[in-house]
């Protein structure tokens, strides 16, 4: 089962994720949390201290790897069956490959987890932004990123068995 979650900055996506994880958790699961942010800044440092604070106190034992680059192979590299897989998130993913030197990564790596996400034994819920409703950014980048953010966002929900939209931390389900 893949499960795509959006939503816009602090609308309560990666809460929503996490409680889906829950479900898997009850059951016997075991979840695994893959962590893509990268600490650019004082501020970021403190998000990823708060959110590996979070998961320490979480009521379930989460397996955690962090992953700025090469996503799809660390998810097949830790793949087995029941098991749940929570990624968050796909844009500050995007956003690392962005702002990489070697910016030619960024369509493998994108190609190699739309094509792992299929194969695996696990169940995944991945986290990403909706930026897409918003105004035209100024600046080339900018504009970049949004593009690439909505083509991936596209194609994971293409090939996603479930996709739902977080707004202002109430879900709605857009595909089922």
């Amino acid at each position: 089962m893949i499960h795509l979650v959006l939503g816009g900055a602090r609308s309560g996506k990666s809460r929503f994720a996490e409680q889906r994880v829950a479900e898997y958790a009850a059951i016997g699961y075991s979840c695994v949390y893959v962590a893509t942010a990268t600490a650019l800044d004082h501020e970021m440092t403190q998000r990823i201290a708060k959110h590996q604070q979070d998961r320490v106190s979480s009521v379930h034992d989460w397996t955690l790897h962090e992953q700025a680059f090469d996503v799809a192979q660390t998810l097949v590299a830790i793949d087995k069956p029941q098991q749940v897989i929570l990624i968050d998130c796909l844009t500050l993913l995007l956003t690392n490959h962005l702002l990489d030197p070697n910016p030619v990564r960024w369509p493998k790596q994108k190609a190699a987890l739309l094509e792992c996400l299929t194969q695996l034994h696990s169940d995944v819920v991945l986290v990403s932004n909706e930026v897409g409703s918003g105004i035209v950014p100024m600046g080339e980048l900018n504009r970049q990123f949004v593009d690439e953010a909505g083509w991936l966002n596209q194609a994971i929900a293409s090939i996603a068995d479930q996709v739902t939209l977080v707004v202002a931390g109430l879900p709605l389900a857009l595909k089922q």
